[in-house]
């Protein structure tokens, strides 16, 4: 196949997985709404959902650096979406002083930018292991 129609199935993948990925990010913030929250200006949740795509987008990468093909890059890139929401919820359920949620809904950026490297970090840590 060539190159550049390959290019253009991963392109597409890939904005299908990380479609998905925000989908279903939205649905589980409770407390807000991301894109709202974005569209008024809250940089911690940006950094927050900014995270999340870069990291389902570091998974995808080293999916595709494996050379597994457009249907394995679409399930790794679903386990990273889910492995992301695992993450997100760990971050919270180790930061016993309070709520992330709670927090990124406030604007703390502190806690977003933490939230970010969580999410791209452990995907880096995945996409390793695919390799």
């Amino acid at each position: 196949m060539s190159p550049f129609i390959l290019t253009l199935l991963y392109f597409i993948a890939a904005v299908v997985i990380v479609g998905i990925g925000l989908v279903i990010f939205e649905l589980v913030t409770t407390k807000y709404k991301d894109w709202e929250e974005i569209k008024q200006g809250n940089s911690a949740v940006a950094l927050s959902i900014g995270g999340k795509i870069i990291g389902i987008c570091i998974i995808l990468a080293f999916s595709i650096y494996t050379n597994d093909g457009i249907p394995q890059t679409m399930i790794w890139g679903g386990y990273g979406v889910v492995l992301q929401l695992v993450a997100y919820y760990l971050f919270d359920f180790l930061t016993r002083r309070f709520t992330v949620e709670m927090e990124l809904k406030n604007g703390n950026v502190s806690v977003g930018i933490v939230s970010m490297c969580v999410s791209i970090g452990l995907a880096f840590v995945v996409g390793a292991s695919i390799t």
